[in-house]
């Protein structure tokens, strides 16, 4: 079946269809194969996985630039890529319980707020975040004594879904519900315009999985999280 094909579910392939649906005119390349731009995101993918949609895809990346691919079966790169991760993720949908915190401000974060949304991913490394990753979508952040200690925001748009992303809680901050909070805040702001919020998780990661059930959310499926890089 191909990708382009109506009864293809766009959560089946989220990068192709938000590139090509809401977050289509962020997109880096053409027919065949497609990537957000290097400071936003290092989300590509293909549509399809044939020798020449390969090709196009080489041709957007330069030098040491990867691109990470969330496909529905595991992806073959040929001799021209490197496969630098090949892991499995869960995919979650759903509208996670209302929570709040009494006393706990929650702030919207923005372009001044970049180097220490940056610090607290590196510290908790959630998954890939850019200088501009915040341009996709509204971020939510709660600080504790002037110090971002957590945040959740929007990532990929396909279709009618909105991804919520970079669900991360400073190490000494834990264990006070400031994720759940962030993650009702933001899923609200979703619904609110008439979208359905989803999640990636990668599958060995066990707690945040049980967190997301917790809290409403169910599997979908898994996909295949597959990391490509040229040779030499």
């Amino acid at each position: 079946m191909s990708i382009s094909d109506p009864s293809t579910h766009p959560l089946d392939r989220p990068i192709w269809h938000a590139l090509t649906t809401r977050q289509q005119a962020l997109a880096e390349g053409g027919t065949d194969a497609r990537r957000f731009p290097v400071a936003i995101a290092p989300f590509a993918d293909m549509v399809d996985m044939s020798e020449s949609s390969f090709a196009a895809l080489g041709a957007l990346l330069s030098g040491p630039e990867i691109a990470v691919l969330f496909t529905p079966d595991p992806v073959t790169a040929p001799p021209a890529f490197k496969v630098l991760l090949a892991e499995t993720g869960e995919q979650m949908v759903g509208t996670p319980a209302a929570c709040s915190l009494p006393g706990v401000d929650i702030v919207t974060l923005g372009a001044a707020d970049v180097p220490a949304m940056t610090a607290l991913i590196e510290l908790t490394k959630p998954g890939p975040f850019s200088t501009r990753t915040h341009e996709l979508g509204t971020f939510l952040g709660i600080r504790v004594d002037g110090e971002l200690v957590a945040m959740t925001g929007e990532r990929m748009k396909p279709g009618n879904y909105t991804e919520m992303t970079a669900v991360c809680v400073h190490p000494a901050h834990r264990g006070r519900g400031y994720a759940q909070v962030l993650l009702s805040a933001v899923s609200r702001q979703i619904v609110a315009r008439g979208e359905i919020p989803f999640l990636h998780v990668f599958t060995n990661n066990i707690s945040a999985i049980a967190l997301y059930r917790r809290q409403g959310m169910e599997i979908r499926r898994r996909l295949h999280v597959t990391v490509l890089q040229k040779q030499g």
